[in-house]
């Protein structure tokens, strides 16, 4: 199936590993041209470099109020158009209710939830119909993850605005989907699970929960996502997918 990427714009945040990289990387095989982000110079350029010529890598940090028009104008200046977001960032610090401080919660709130709404914000103001804005949010939209206090508290509130947003976008053809990634097998996740007195077994037990029984793959989060932001999935808005083996239920 066609998703109809070819030539399409994105600016992908978050870009120069994990979940976001692996949505930059299909995007780019399927066509589409992409402006990838990160804190450090040297990685985005790297990570863009990695990507091939359909890829420029800009250093922004999501938190910092002039990142989302520099990033759409980049997008226009390098590729001449400017079709869809995602909006990735790094997960907050772990720790448990106890544990996290007002600076952690603090910082949490400006680069995972205010920094994502700014890039929505000006990514509503420039998209055309066609348009697409999505969100990496995660499985604590639905059920807390032990030890993960500060973003069980942030990411189903980043759905709750990306529901209420595809409310007010659709009526223009804009729209807005959520990406909600389970075990899949990121840095992110092996240092979650190397928290614990036995890594292995925690994996282990946590694939037993999973129907499909193993942790799922970057390239596979990549492609959900990447359909997501396609042409292809033009009747699709509002929505928060389950990519996670099952887990969920579809529900």
């Amino acid at each position: 199936m066609d998703l109809g990427l070819k030539d399409r714009v994105y600016v992908v945040t978050g870009a120069t590993r994990g979940l976001g990289n692996a949505t930059a990387r299909e995007l780019v095989a399927d066509g589409a041209k992409v402006i990838i982000t990160g804190r450090d110079g040297k990685s985005v350029a790297d990570a863009a470099s990695a990507l091939g010529p359909n890829a420029v890598g800009v250093a922004a940090d999501n938190a910092d109020p002039e990142a989302a028009g520099r990033l759409i104008a980049a997008a226009r200046e390098h590729f001449g158009g400017f079709h869809g977001v995602l909006v990735s960032v790094g997960g907050p610090p772990p720790g448990f209710v106890a544990d996290n401080t007002d600076e952690q919660w603090h910082a949490a709130f400006e680069s995972v939830f205010l920094g994502a709404v700014r890039l929505a914000r000006a990514a509503a103001a420039e998209l055309q119909e066609g348009g697409v804005i999505g969100f990496v949010l995660s499985g604590s939209v639905h059920e807390p993850i032990p030890g993960l206090t500060i973003s069980n508290g942030l990411r189903p509130g980043l759905a709750g605005f990306a529901k209420s947003l595809a409310d007010e976008l659709g009526p223009r053809g804009i729209r807005v989907v959520g990406v909600l990634p389970g075990r899949i097998d990121t840095d992110r996740v092996r240092e979650l699970d190397g928290m614990s007195a036995d890594p292995e077994a925690t994996r282990a037990a946590a694939a037993s929960r999973i129907p499909l029984r193993r942790y799922g793959t970057p390239q596979e989060f990549g492609r959900a996502a990447a359909f997501l932001l396609s042409p292809a999935a033009s009747y699709l808005t509002g929505v928060m997918l389950p990519v996670d083996g099952g887990v969920r239920h579809g529900f």
